[in-house]
Formats: structure tokens, sequence, C-alpha cells
């Protein structure tokens, strides 16, 4: 059984830095691509980060480029969010994501027949004014 699970979030002030972690098990984590999305209240999902698994390769949103780094830590199964200069408008649910497909790597999901198969429960970050 595939598991995704998220930790790190929290509550910070304009400015700051968090770090979120997800811990993956049950699938093969090698050669795969994960991912971070998150979701504000009445807003649509958005894509923020991922990683190929595999090679290292990475992928941003425009909106938290610079700012965000997503990276990885194969021998814990693990994929990290650092998450700096937060600004209040990063205030949203943050999901891990796992296994893209049918191919590729990217931010960018439940478009055009590609998606994530595996997502975590979410972990709440907010950041205040």
């Amino acid at each position: 059984q595939v598991q995704l699970v998220e930790s790190g979030g929290g509550s910070v002030q304009a400015g700051g830095s968090l770090r979120l972690s997800c811990a993956a098990s049950g699938y093969t984590y090698s050669s795969n691509c994960m991912g971070w999305f998150r979701q504000a209240p009445g807003k649509e999902r958005e894509g923020v980060a991922a990683i190929y698994t595999g090679g290292g390769s990475t992928y941003y949103a425009d909106s938290v480029e610079g700012r965000f780094t997503i990276s990885q830590d194969n021998a814990k199964n693990t994929v990290y969010l650092q998450m700096n200069s937060l600004k209040p408008e990063d205030t949203a649910m943050y999901y891990c994501a796992a296994d893209y497909g049918p191919y590729g790597c990217s931010v960018v999901a439940g478009k055009a027949g590609y998606d994530y198969n595996y997502w975590g429960q979410g972990t709440q970050v907010t950041v205040s004014s």
C-alpha cells in the first residue's frame, strides 16, 4: 500500500521559512516523479514543485521560483520542500504527490491525461503578515 506522509507545516510570519517533508513507502521511489502541490480555500489546486528522483531534475511554478527548493534523500525515500521568504499568499494546505504519469515529470497535473497517482493527506502552512 502506497503511503505519502507529509510533515513540517505550521504558522510563520511573512519572510520566514519552513521545511516540509514527504516520506514515501509502498512503491518504487527511485526513478519516479514526486511533487508538491497546494490548495488554498476557494482556489484551485496549484502545482508548486516537482523532482525526478532518478536524476534530480527539478521543476517549479513561477510563483515560487527562487524562494522554494525541492530536494530528495533517496536513502530515506523522502522529498523535502524548503520554503524561504514566505508570503501570506503562500498560505494553503500543501500536498505531496507521487508517480506522475503516463510519463515525464511536471508541476502541471490533472490536465490532458497527466496526473499523479498517489497523494498525501496534506500539511497546513499559514503565513501571517
